[in-house]
């Protein structure tokens, strides 16, 4: 069976940040790190070249395939913010109703820019994503 591709490199996830061009980028990638680490109680690893997780899951799927990855994490993607563990919750659907401007698909929240949404609804996003990710999950 093929490993997981997206694995923790080793790579600071400060640096990652640090470089981003893009301003907004940059300052919400800032914004985002400090909030998840305040948040899961975690330090970021970069997972892969692109995500910044904070805390590990491990999953199996009934086909036998299984793995690791970051209970919750992000993006800073060229044309969005690319979030990851926030919609898995039971939870997360009503949350999601209050949040403001984003887009949800294959498992991950899209915002263009953390000003679009309510700060205080994604750090319940990011506290029960995190909590579901690392308790329920991590559990089956």
């Amino acid at each position: 069976m093929a490993d997981n591709k997206t694995q923790v490199t080793g790579v600071s996830a400060d640096d990652f940040i640090a470089a981003l061009e893009h301003p907004v980028r940059r300052q919400d990638g800032l914004r985002l790190r400090a909030l998840m680490a305040e948040l899961t109680g975690q330090e970021p690893e970069m997972w892969g070249p692109t995500i910044v997780g904070f805390g590990t899951v491990h999953y199996k799927y009934a086909t036998g395939r299984e793995g690791d990855t970051a209970a919750v994490g992000f993006s800073p993607r060229k044309a969005s913010l690319s979030l990851y563990g926030l919609t898995n919750a039971p939870e997360s659907a009503a949350l999601l109703e209050r949040l403001g401007k984003h887009k949800t698909g294959a498992g991950c929240l899209y915002i263009n820019k953390l000003s679009d949404v309510d700060e205080a609804v994604l750090a319940e996003l990011i506290s029960i994503g995190y909590r579901y990710g690392t308790t329920v999950l991590h559990s089956r």
